[in-house]
């Protein structure tokens, strides 16, 4: 299976395989735990933006000697906080990435390419959005001595993947899940735009999370409800849309009577393009 992975590797060079589009990574995870056979130092921390309850997580490898770190879905409006946070606790920030293409916020990735020299954007081929990294379902996005798995989960937007920490004696325990929009606790996000599918998002969710570990930790890209986490084995049990079957799932999305996102026509394309625009624009000027 590795054969077939791309691999973004946290060096002066980029080693990647197979790939006609920008390379990929190879990552390792952050949160203060450790294996009991790994040598790897997983520091993690959960950040929440209120105006679109958006969480932000922040990895890094605490035990390489750089401490190479990644942010998953930054929001523009706490770009400072985010990279406060990152000198505070000396770490080397060199990927920042998404979910998706989100529609209630700006990223900050943009932003923290522009702040930080030499920190690469990332986000899924399939979203068509440009960054400096493209991954596609099977690569591996490596920091230090710990990486993410990048699984592709489309239902929500054509382009959502999941980012889920590494299998093995190296990597943490348990497993954790970045899921986007596509699983949130409790809940999934809605599919009635940006090419959504609530058919796709269905089997995404069966195939690609709850295929995981039950005790793998789910982290989304929001709550509304004031819960931070969950697990793949309690969403099993207790999401109400997902426990039923499909063609119910399929019923409930399409009577959901959501309004429309308040941010969708300033967020979308300013998030295709990475969160770049005023700079291109000013740029260009």
């Amino acid at each position: 299976m590795l054969s077939k992975s791309r691999l973004l590797t946290f060096s002066s060079t980029f080693i990647a395989k197979n790939i006609s589009s920008p390379p990929i990574a190879k990552l390792r995870s952050p949160m203060e735990m450790e294996s009991a056979t790994s040598s790897a130092k997983l520091l993690f921390r959960q950040l929440f933006e209120k105006e679109s309850c958006t969480y932000t997580y922040l990895l890094a490898d605490a035990s390489h000697p750089d401490k190479p770190a990644l942010l998953v879905d930054p929001v523009d409006r706490t770009v400072d906080r985010d990279i406060s946070l990152v000198k505070e606790l000396g770490l080397k920030l060199i990927y920042a990435i998404n979910t998706h293409v989100h529609a209630d916020h700006i990223t900050g990735t943009g932003l923290l390419k522009n702040k930080i020299p030499g920190v690469k954007s990332i986000i899924s081929k399939a979203s068509n959005a440009k960054a400096d990294l493209l991954v596609e379902p099977g690569d591996l996005i490596y920091f230090g001595g710990l990486f993410l798995e990048v699984r592709a989960t489309p239902g929500h937007t054509q382009g959502c993947v999941t980012y889920v920490t590494g299998d093995g004696p190296d990597q943490p325990q348990p497993r954790m899940a970045f899921t986007g929009d596509a699983l949130l606790i409790r809940g999934c996000g809605r599919t009635d735009f940006q090419g959504g599918s609530s058919d796709q998002l269905y089997k995404s969710v069966h195939s690609q999370i709850f295929t995981l570990p039950g005790d793998t930790l789910v982290y989304p890209a929001h709550d509304y409800k004031g819960f931070s986490a969950s697990t793949v084995r309690e969403e099993m049990q207790h999401n109400p849309r997902l426990t039923k079957d499909e063609e119910t799932f399929k019923n409930i999305m399409a009577n959901l009577n959501l309004s429309y996102p308040k941010m969708i026509d300033v967020a979308v394309p300013a998030n295709m393009v990475c969160g770049l625009q005023d700079i291109e624009a000013k740029a260009a000027a």
